[in-house]
Parts: C-alpha cells; sequence; structure tokens
C-alpha cells in the first residue's frame, strides 16, 4: 500500500476508535438506566428502520418514474423519426 494510502488507513482507524471510545463514555454517564438506555435505542433503531424503508420505497419510485420517462422518449423519438425510402429510377 502507498504511503498515502497507509495514512488514510489510520485516519479512519483513530477515527473509528474515537467514535468507539465516544460511544462508550456515552453510556457510561447517560442519565439514564441501562434499560432504559436499551429501551431507547431499540425504539430509535425501528424509526430508523421505518424511515429507511420509507426512503428506499422513494427512491425506487423514483428511479422507476426516471425510466420509464427516458424510454417513453426513445420510443417517441422513434416515432418521430422519419422513414427514408429509397427510390430506384
Amino acid at each position: 500500500m502507498s504511503e498515502q494510502g497507509n495514512q488514510v488507513a489510520k485516519a479512519a482507524a483513530f477515527i473509528a476508535g474515537g467514535a468507539v471510545i465516544g460511544a462508550g463514555l456515552g453510556l457510561l454517564f447517560a442519565p439514564q438506566t441501562g434499560a432504559e438506555t436499551r429501551r431507547s435505542i431499540g425504539r430509535y433503531a425501528r424509526k430508523a428502520q421505518v424511515q429507511t424503508s420509507r426512503w428506499g420505497k422513494a427512491i425506487k419510485s423514483g428511479v422507476e418514474e426516471a425510466l420509464d420517462r427516458k424510454l417513453g422518449k426513445e420510443k417517441s423519438c422513434e416515432a418521430e423519426q422519419p422513414q427514408l425510402t429509397a427510390v430506384l429510377n
């Protein structure tokens, strides 16, 4: 791996490590009990799952709509092109 790649990997490791340490400290100093925190995390996860599902459906319908429009334009372009016929004398 190149020197730049090594530096990027180090930076990513430090960021990930910092996130894990920060999350752990946040849980240690949380003003809630463990059961309340787990319940709260579970609620958040369910909400995130529902929101992700909604976003996925919206993206899927948008892509389908864009493809339908593109295919519709291609078909209309084919219909609009004049047909050339060769005339032999």
